[in-house]
């Protein structure tokens, strides 16, 4: 059926007045690390030759879907998820003091190495995510892509207010800086104030932004999910005590997301709303399996995943071809 409804779109197309090619988007889930699978995935994107237009990512999605907008290919992307230390590189470990079980540096606490308490910043999170920052905004100076009007590919990555509890879709400014936004974990990673907004992870809000790309002018969209619990969406509960308790101390919004999991709400939309559904099957990996060894492993599901998708991917092929 899917199938089906993927041809009927690609027809349309075909068959419309300006006969242009099909726009494809590309859309990047959040996992944590994994993301080695969309990496794997990305292979056989092409290995079939599809030419991607547009691309939307969310957490670990923005990374990845960041520098492959910049221009790096899947190949370099599987040597930095290879070779790239992560649980270093996220936790803004200080390998200078790995060795030393308590240490406390300008007001930083640090055991063996990782920052666990900093007294000159107070707000929540411990993580500032500096090093993702720093590791990002080199790779995309070299290919002259920092800022988002640089990329060589329209690349938008979603993350969410925390006061409010709204989404926000990053579009403008530095990439590096959007993207450490929207991989900011509340309560681990510290909020990155953009415009005044303090922003965390956008798996809070819009975990697979199908619809993101398709505001983007995308008509085919391949999805790349990573989650791998799916949960029915929950009826609005606005008189729930819970709300009624947080409006009375400001929280409101926050309590209004505990209890109706918009989140919940939009991922299930946009899966069924994807034309190619990639869903690498990662049960034994968690978002914290950092490792060369499960990244290699992750990588290689990616593309399984993928190819088992070959014959859409050929379909899309062929009509990106015609025109």
């Amino acid at each position: 059926m899917k199938r089906l409804s993927l041809l009927i779109i690609c027809l349309t197309l075909l068959l419309s007045a300006s006969a242009r090619r099909p726009k494809i988007g590309l859309v990047l889930g959040g996992g944590g690390a994994k993301g080695a699978a969309e990496v794997g995935a990305l292979k056989v994107i092409e290995e079939a030759g599809l030419p991607i237009d547009y691309i939307a990512g969310t957490s670990i999605g923005a990374i990845v879907g960041s520098l492959y907008a910049a221009g790096y290919s899947s190949a370099e992307l599987d040597s930095l998820f290879c070779q790239q230390e992560w649980l270093s590189l996220l936790t803004d470990r200080n390998m200078e003091l790995s060795g030393e079980p308590f240490k406390q540096v300008n007001g930083v606490t640090y055991i063996f190495g990782f920052p666990v308490l900093d007294k000159g910043n107070p707000s929540w999170g411990v993580l500032r995510g500096g090093r993702v920052e720093q590791v990002v905004d080199s790779m995309l100076a070299a290919r002259d892509a920092v800022e988002f009007t640089s990329l060589k590919i329209p690349f938008r990555c979603v993350a969410a207010e925390l006061k409010t509890a709204t989404e926000v879709v990053l579009d403008e400014g530095t990439v590096p800086q959007a993207v450490k936004a929207s991989m900011a974990i509340p309560g681990l990673f510290k909020p990155v104030v953009i415009n005044g907004q303090s922003l965390v992870d956008g798996g809070m809000m819009n975990n697979l932004p199908v619809d993101v790309v398709r505001q983007m002018g995308a008509d085919i969209v391949i999805a790349i999910d990573l989650q791998q619990t799916k949960r029915p969406t929950r009826e609005e509960q606005k008189d729930s005590p819970l709300v009624g308790l947080a409006d009375l101390i400001g929280l409101g919004q926050i309590a209004d997301w505990v209890v109706s999991r918009p989140d919940i709400r939009k991922y299930n939309e946009n899966r069924q709303q994807a034309d190619v559904y990639i869903n690498p099957p990662l049960p034994d990996y968690e978002a914290s399996s950092f490792g060369n060894e499960a990244m290699r492993r992750m990588i290689v599901i990616g593309e399984e995943a993928a190819r088992s998708q070959w014959s859409k991917l050929e379909d899309i092929r062929r009509m990106t071809t015609q025109q």
